[in-house]
């Protein structure tokens, strides 16, 4: 490539209505007068979540979902083309593709309603069609104003495993097929709209890569195409302190770094997909995170070492979003195989587990997993250990959602003593109780677990606590480059 490529993906509120498809467009039209541009879309707001519920009405034998399906997504995509596509044939050629498209995901929906059922296989194809239709409209915009824009299927670009639901890529299939079809068209001066969310397994079968997979998508395709840099276009200006929702004056932080961005996303931080930063990790390259209703704001670069921070703590996160599954029993106690026996089980669903902590005498081991992923967790769980239980080696197994997790992240805390005593001083101060406690090995994060209504009281408290509204964030300064924040 003679151009360096700037990946750039545009989430869900990015590309809302018209009005942010546009916005969206005139950004990568933009930044493409200076490199090579490839941009990857979520499905316009809502509609992954309509189609999921349609999806859930299909299996449940409401064959009346799909049509309320196609009424709907035809509807709204109809009113954006029309926004912002002349009239004429393209539009019409437009229009016909989408249609096209809504009504194979509502075929599927009725095919459920038929069937009863809702495979994993047939949720990926059915969850996965706005992406598809948002790549469209946004390449027929692109090429309204003049760029060369061309949707592209990620199911055509991205290989994975077979695992529907949350699919993971294979780097070295992926590679290949990505710069087999991109290169050409980014070396003829084209800009590629490529789905997010969705891929296929070397077979071709439609998988995704979660929800939120649009920027885990991002971060695929710029390993792959060894882009300069991934930028994440989204709705808030970068990575806070905290919530903004939960501390007000919770500010942006300038940089993160990979360890840090990822702790944050793991533990509750909605700016990232969890696992975005992996395929970038290795080959270094920086990810921005950056608002697409204010663009001329600098954001938060994330790259392997970030700048240092006085501030041993550098950011606090929550989520409401877990469950805990406690084992306990005698049985426990000397049982070499016990642990792993509980974690198979827990392996066998693709549970994601957050933290985990047993008690010194052994008769109890607990972990906090996603909460989604709680009743199928349980279910194994009660397979696997019902001879333990029947013969009452193992008392219950046991599952509490009202609960929350709570991290306070920051590199500079490695190796900085005291920083485990402020938390709990802290805490204890605000008479909120810790359930359960983890440090990673890598001491860049304390978490703990706490009751869901204290959640909120936990992160007020840390951020006070460790001075983090007093990050001094100056105002940025539009060059029509890259825009810069300097923080103090």
């Amino acid at each position: 490539m003679s151009r360096p490529i700037q990946v750039m993906k545009f989430g869900g509120t990015s590309v809302g209505d018209a009005a942010r498809i546009r916005s969206a467009a005139n950004i990568a039209a933009e930044a493409s007068s200076l490199r090579s541009v490839v941009v990857v879309v979520s499905a316009m707001s809502g509609v992954t979540n309509t189609l999921i519920a349609a999806a859930g009405k299909s299996a449940a034998g409401d064959e009346a979902a799909a049509e309320a399906l196609t009424t709907a997504l035809k509807a709204k995509h109809r009113e954006a083309i029309e926004a912002l596509i002349p009239k004429g044939e393209n539009r019409q050629r437009l229009l016909s593709e989408i249609d096209a498209l809504i009504d194979r995901a509502a075929n599927y929906c009725l095919g459920c309603a038929l069937l009863g059922e809702l495979s994993p296989r047939a949720l990926d194809v059915i969850a996965g069609s706005g992406e598809r239709l948002t790549a469209r409209i946004a390449a027929a915009v692109l090429r309204d104003m003049g760029c060369h824009g061309v949707a592209f299927d990620a199911t055509d670009l991205i290989v994975t495993d077979e695992v529907h639901g949350g699919a993971r890529p294979i780097a070295a299939a992926t590679r290949e097929k990505t710069r087999a079809a991109l290169v050409p068209l980014l070396e003829a001066g084209g800009i590629p709209v490529v789905t997010g969310y969705i891929a296929a397994t070397a077979k071709g079968i439609p998988t995704t890569l979660g929800r939120g997979g649009s920027d885990f998508s991002a971060t695929i395709l710029g390993a792959a195409l060894d882009a300069q840099e991934v930028i994440i276009w989204t709705d808030v200006n970068g990575v806070l302190t905290a919530d903004p929702r939960i501390v007000p004056d919770a500010v942006t932080l300038d940089e993160v770094s990979y360890s840090e961005a990822g702790e944050l996303a793991f533990f509750g931080a909605k700016v990232l997909h969890p696992m975005t930063l992996r395929p970038v990790v290795e080959s270094g390259i920086p990810v921005w995170i950056r608002n697409s209703f204010e663009p001329h704001k600098a954001g938060t670069k994330i790259t392997q070492t970030a700048r240092p921070s006085p501030q041993c703590v550098k950011a606090v996160t929550a989520t409401r979003d877990v469950a805990l599954i406690a084992v306990a029993g005698p049985g426990i106690i000397g049982v070499p195989d016990i642990a792993a026996r509980i974690f198979a089980a827990t392996a066998s669903v693709r549970a994601n587990i957050v933290m985990i902590s047993q008690s010194s005498s052994q008769d109890s081991i607990c972990f906090v997993i996603q909460a989604g992923d709680a009743v199928r967790t349980e279910k194994a769980l009660r397979e696997a250990l019902h001879e333990d239980v029947r013969h009452h080696d193992l008392d219950h197994v046991t599952v509490n959602r009202n609960v929350a997790v709570v991290a306070a992240v920051g590199e500079n805390m490695a190796g900085t003593p005291g920083i485990a005593g402020r938390v709990f001083s802290t805490l204890g101060n605000e008479g909120i109780n810790m359930i359960a406690i983890a440090q990673g090995s890598s001491e860049y994060n304390i978490s703990f677990l706490v009751e869901a209504t204290g959640m909120e009281k936990a992160v007020k408290a840390l951020h006070r606590a460790f001075g983090l509204s007093q990050i001094d964030s100056d105002e940025e300064v539009d060059t029509g480059a890259r825009v810069t924040t300097k923080i103090n």
